[in-house]
């Protein structure tokens, strides 16, 4: 299936787009944003929400598909109608492998394509360093000889604790209290910056980046 769509994606091969980060966010307390050609760590209770905020804008930033793996053993599954309102559930490919070392397989396989501005992987445990260092060469190899620069972000439970990624984020849900839905987000690990976090909230089609001390009634505590 990862196959076949990436050929078909071939066929249609545009002109190369520049490489700019991918921005997850920006407000009055910055832009946040995933480096490209790189593997990125999502974790945290609302790590699904992190990895559909990425694809929201990665679909604001191009035309190209998604591509989201997934395990083929969940009982879950996406559901288009209540996807609708935050990004376009047809553009989204949905890939089920039925084992854990076909994830990493399709995950490296788009990467390296460069047909895919973003892959999205759940995995059941942190890759290990030997894994991330294959999906950093993966990406940049997209770069190189596909159509676009990808970034690949591996949800992981927990706390996460991959070895070798470019950056760890971790997002948790705060209490709404009857008003707008806000989201925790810290920037755990870095390559290239220093650890942070904001307050988002969802401010019609956009999310918003607050400072940590933003919401009324909400108290924060620094990452452990």
């Amino acid at each position: 299936m990862v196959a076949l769509a990436l050929s078909h994606l071939s066929a249609h091969a545009g002109p190369r787009p520049g490489p700019p980060p991918l921005m997850l966010a920006r407000g009055d307390a910055g832009r946040i944003a995933l480096a490209r050609t790189r593997l990125h760590e999502g974790c945290g209770p609302a790590r699904l929400v992190l990895g559909l905020l990425a694809a929201r804008a990665q679909m604001a930033a191009d035309a190209a598909p998604v591509f989201w793996i997934r395990q083929g053993w969940e009982t879950t599954a996406p559901f288009p109608p209540g996807l609708a309102p935050f990004l376009d559930p047809g553009r989204l490919v949905v890939v089920t492998p039925r084992r854990t070392e076909d994830i990493f397989w399709c995950l490296e396989e788009v990467l390296r394509s460069g047909e895919a501005g973003l892959a999205v992987a759940e995995l059941p445990q942190p890759p290990g360093l030997t894994a991330v260092r294959r999906l950093h060469l993966a990406a940049e190899t997209g770069a190189t000889e596909g159509r676009l620069a990808p970034v690949g972000l591996a949800l992981t439970p927990g706390d996460g604790g991959a070895a070798g990624v470019e950056s760890r984020w971790h997002l948790a849900p705060l209490p709404a209290h009857g008003g707008p839905a806000w989201w925790r987000l810290e920037r755990r690990r870095a390559r290239t910056a220093p650890p942070a976090s904001w307050l988002l909230r969802r401010e019609g089609a956009a999310f918003i980046a607050h400072p940590p001390d933003a919401a009324p009634g909400h108290e924060t505590t620094p990452p452990g």
